[in-house]
């Protein structure tokens, strides 16, 4: 318990939980669409004002667990109710409660039928994924892992798009299939750690190397599929296409990070001599991500598919600076992971706003907007600029880090990174140009209104923190490097010295 800081306040990370999910219970109880409405943008803004407490509260000097809470569950397994939250996990935190209240603006004229059912969803939703982020029990993880399948599989599949129910069902089965493997390996922990489910105690066992193998494809296969890598990728696309907008906000900024978070919080710690042994071949498949999304997102007309596959080849990036296994490297994949969030579900709020009036995704349908619709461009601009790592964005440092890490680690491995970093400007650019001023034959979009006040205020804070982070990033880096410091000093103490056949075979 020595990794601990137990809370001696109130249960914040509790409050997080289950506030949403009493506020769902709530809603039950009135059948009104505009309650429905008001109700959960009430619930889900209390919850990122009383997520606040704990960015304030948060000790920056130690890497240890805090603001814990500890509660007997099922005692004759030895599961338990323990959260807390480190310098890994708490910027995930607070960009998940931070999201969701422009989820649901970004709902309030694009959701018509069942609104009750769809705040409820998302309420829901967001009671699992904050769990995720704060679970020191395994089977508590495990548990809200899961349960944050059936929320998105009927947010997909009920209010998606045409093709509504292929997307969902392969969405559920891809992600269900990586979770098979995660539940052995839990199982087999809980008996190798006496019984246990605790996860720090969990980390840094020294398990055999053949143990270790094991729980690294396991761990693999599970947080591959849901970040996604390549070649696990192809439910996303669909995914992100016929879901609507707040589901693909919620799929890009918190639901992807979710396997780079796993990847980070298990696979390191508790393999790491079968991290490095593999470390080269998940390093090259990241590379692969890049430039394949690069290229499949520059091929794309519809606006949605395009921000989708450029998706995979940012979190390319992100398990670039995680595998590259040095400071530089994860502390910019961590930041990268909130840029991502930021940005890609920015741009698809946007998408959603140029859907809600042209009920189309296709670039033609949106070319040359930009002289009836300035302010959807000038927001449109600027998360295309952060999108493409533009110098004074937020992209641009958690990618300057990456790569710094990657030059860091092997200098060929860092160059065969750099067209994806052209690729995604090509991209962007190329949608940006034709959205803003198009052609000589572009359709009449004169009917076309511009952004209202309530989707300026959804968009706004994502402008905010874009410019924030990419002017002044310490902040958010001195939240996360004491943690990340001690990551890596056990990691190098624990890897029996494989990092330097890893590198030789990288070189």
């Amino acid at each position: 318990m020595d990794q601990l800081l137990i809370n001696q306040g109130p249960p914040l990370l509790s409050i997080l939980i289950f506030l949403p999910i009493a506020g769902a219970f709530f809603m039950l109880l009135v059948n009104n669409e505009d309650f429905a409405r008001y109700w959960t943008l009430a619930v889900t803004s209390l919850t990122a004002v009383l997520s606040l407490p704990v960015l304030f509260g948060f000790d920056r000097s130690t890497a240890v667990f805090q603001f814990v809470e500890k509660h007997t569950w099922i005692e004759s397994l030895n599961i338990n109710y323990i959260v807390g939250v480190d310098g890994i996990s708490v910027l995930l935190l607070l960009m998940t409660t931070f999201i969701m209240p422009f989820c649901v603006l970004a709902s309030w004229t694009y959701i018509k039928s069942r609104v009750q059912a769809f705040m409820i969803c998302l309420l829901i939703m967001e009671a699992a994924m904050v769990g995720v982020f704060v679970a020191l029990d395994f089977v508590l993880f495990y548990i809200l892992w899961e349960a944050m399948l059936i929320p998105m599989y009927m947010l997909i599949g009920i209010w998606g798009g045409p093709r509504k129910i292929y997307a969902s069902v392969k969405f559920f089965l891809y992600t269900l299939a990586g979770s098979v493997l995660l539940l052995v390996a839990i199982i087999w922990l809980y008996f190798e750690n006496n019984s246990s489910f605790f996860i720090p105690d969990m980390m840094w066992n020294g398990y055999s190397s053949m143990a270790q193998m094991l729980l690294f494809l396991a761990f693999f296969l599970a947080f591959a599929i849901k970040v996604p890598m390549f070649p696990f990728h192809t439910w996303l696309p669909a995914a992100h296409v016929e879901a609507p907008t707040a589901g693909s906000v919620i799929l890009a900024s918190i639901l992807l990070k979710m396997g780079t978070y796993g990847f980070l919080r298990f696979a390191l710690p508790m393999a790491p001599e079968a991290t490095v042994t593999l470390m080269p071949f998940v390093l090259w498949l990241s590379i692969a991500g890049i430039i394949y999304g690069g290229f499949t997102a520059l091929a794309q007309s519809d606006m949605k598919k395009l921000i989708a596959y450029s998706s995979v080849g940012h979190m390319g990036f992100v398990t670039l600076g995680i595998f590259v296994l040095n400071q530089s490297g994860i502390e910019g994949a961590i930041l990268q992971m909130v840029n991502h969030g930021i940005t890609t579900g920015a741009l698809f709020l946007c998408v959603g706003m140029i859907y809600e009036r042209t009920h189309s995704r296709e670039l033609k349908s949106a070319t040359g907007v930009g002289q009836y619709m300035p302010v959807f461009v000038t927001f449109l601009g600027f998360f295309s600029l952060s999108s493409f790592a533009f110098p004074g964005t937020n992209s641009f440092v958690g990618e300057f880090m990456i790569l710094a890490g990657a030059f860091e680690h092997s200098i060929p491995l860092a160059l065969a990174a750099i067209p994806g970093a052209v690729l995604a400007a090509a991209y962007m650019l190329r949608m940006l140009q034709k959205v803003v001023w198009g052609g000589t034959d572009n359709p009449d979009q004169s009917w076309l209104k511009d952004l209202n006040v309530r989707e300026i205020v959804t968009l706004s804070p994502f402008l905010f923190f874009v410019f924030w982070i990419g002017l002044s990033p310490q902040p958010f880096i001195n939240l996360m490097r004491v943690s990340v410091t001690n990551l890596m000093n056990d990691f190098n103490a624990y890897s029996n010295g494989a990092m330097a056949v890893a590198e030789a075979i990288i070189r």
